[in-house]
């Protein structure tokens, strides 16, 4: 979890933000996330780190996300990070050791909760380059990604602990559903126009 005080540009971030109640919120994500797989290395292996825990409502968007997206059981990911298995800040490190492990050439997305202002709270954002998990209630921890997605859980700047403990659960899921759904159909899709490219080469 961190905070997002949002304060450049978002030309200058790469960043798409969006509420999780517009009705486009489902094809910008996807359109966002297909333009920067277009930019990940050949044969790159998309990995997704869900990072928080379930002992905090607001801070368990996370391994909300990966608990949804391991429902798929899709060779197109790897995942780490669930409800039964979370990523936090104890075994972080430990997680990113394996995946460079495991993974010649690992595409990786963070996945994280996030605070804001009081105007941002139940945005979702796509941003260009990693996370900084956290940050927000200020934890020292290693980045993760090339890109990330975070869901604006509740308001920063005072008290984050207490914040996050009395986030409302109804907006967590749908912003974990949200991310999860999304994800999923950029995969999809790149997987196919991957697919498609190369049997044209």
């Amino acid at each position: 979890m961190y905070y997002s005080s949002n304060p450049m540009p978002l030309q200058e971030m790469s960043c798409l933000k969006i509420s999780h109640t517009d009705p486009e919120i489902y094809s910008a994500i996807i359109h966002r996330l297909l333009f920067h797989f277009s930019r990940a290395r050949a044969g790159a292996h998309i990995v997704v780190v869900c990072i928080g825990t379930d002992r905090s409502t607001g801070d368990a968007l996370g391994p909300l996300v990966g608990t949804a997206l391991a429902r798929f059981h899709s060779p197109l990911f790897s995942l780490y990070g669930t409800l039964d298995n979370p990523v936090h800040a104890v075994n972080l490190e430990e997680t990113l050791n394996l995946i460079r492990e495991r993974h010649d050439k690992p595409y990786i997305i963070g996945i994280d909760a996030c605070l804001g202002h009081s105007t941002s709270v139940g945005s979702i954002q796509v941003v260009e380059g990693p996370l900084r998990p956290g940050a927000g209630v200020n934890k020292q921890l290693p980045p993760v990604g090339d890109i990330h997605l975070t869901g604006i859980v509740n308001v920063g700047g005072f008290m984050e602990y207490f914040v996050l403990q009395n986030t409302r659960l109804s907006l967590v899921m749908k912003l974990s559903e949200i991310i999860a759904s999304s994800l999923f159909s950029a995969m999809k899709q790149w997987h196919v126009h991957a697919k498609s490219a190369a049997a044209q080469e």
